[in-house]
């Protein structure tokens, strides 16, 4: 038995916009096609596929997928296995996230002002005001210093949950990406060093790309930041600066 391109995208939830794609990519042909052309889905091509929205869920790139399912020594209990501790591991993290947005509702809805000890509480080991002298020294008389004290000082507890948050997610796709061996100057982690530039821009100040490139320097030499990022995944320090600087050469073009 056999499904036509219309039966599998409503089976699957996606369009057929989408398998057409995975057609031309060579993503997931189909194995069969009607006299007149059509496509045919048989079970083996709805295995395939799903696996390919199971590595999908899981944020790999479309070009990475095809290498993974074409690999010759894979099987399908070996996919299931990764993709069982992939989830796993993206579960705990969302339950992270989960646990801190309620914080952050509750916060909200009880209008709780965030004060210097829970802030530090949700900076973890990072006191701020141990690097204040240092920040001061470095950048005290510019204006990005002044509208990042200005901005700081406006944000409560809710703001330091949420922004947080996303840092610690941003950290998490960069240690994946590293470790998964993406290249640091291809294009999904140049994006999640632009979400980086974003996230300081939303947060703190307008974090030009050539401001941008200037912190990816400081990761990668100044021990502290070297040492934050490489508890992460040795050598992501001097990942994230190649990273950063491919994205910020992107920018400018």
């Amino acid at each position: 038995m056999t499904l036509s391109i219309g039966q599998v995208a409503k089976l699957a939830g996606i369009t057929v916009r989408t398998l057409h794609h995975y057609d031309e990519i060579a993503l997931l042909t189909p194995s069969q096609r009607t006299t007149a052309g059509y496509r045919r889905y048989t079970d083996h091509d709805l295995l395939r596929l799903q696996q390919i929205l199971l590595y999908r869920e899981l944020g790999f790139p479309l070009e990475e997928i095809t290498d993974i399912l074409d690999h010759p020594h894979t099987d399908e209990l070996t996919h299931l296995h990764r993709q069982h501790e992939l989830l796993t591991r993206k579960a705990q993290r969302l339950h992270h996230v989960i646990t801190n947005v309620e914080r952050a509702i509750h916060a909200h809805t009880q209008r709780i002002t965030l004060t210097p000890q829970e802030r530090f509480d949700i900076f973890g080991d990072f006191h701020p005001e141990d690097h204040q002298p240092e920040v001061q020294r470095r950048w005290g008389d510019t204006d990005t210093y002044a509208e990042s004290r200005r901005r700081a000082a406006t944000h409560t507890k809710t703001d330091w949950l949420h922004l947080t948050t996303q840092a610690a997610a941003i950290d998490d796709d960069l240690r994946a990406a590293h470790t998964r061996g993406h290249a640091p100057d291809s294009p999904h982690v140049m994006d999640i060093a632009e979400r980086h530039r974003a996230h300081i821009t939303r947060w703190f100040y307008d974090c030009t790309p050539e401001h941008h490139r200037r912190l990816g320097d400081l990761y990668a030499t100044d021990p502290r930041f070297t040492a934050h990022y490489d508890r992460l995944a040795r050598g992501l320090a001097a990942y994230y600066r190649q990273a950063i600087h491919a994205n910020s050469a992107r920018q400018q073009k």
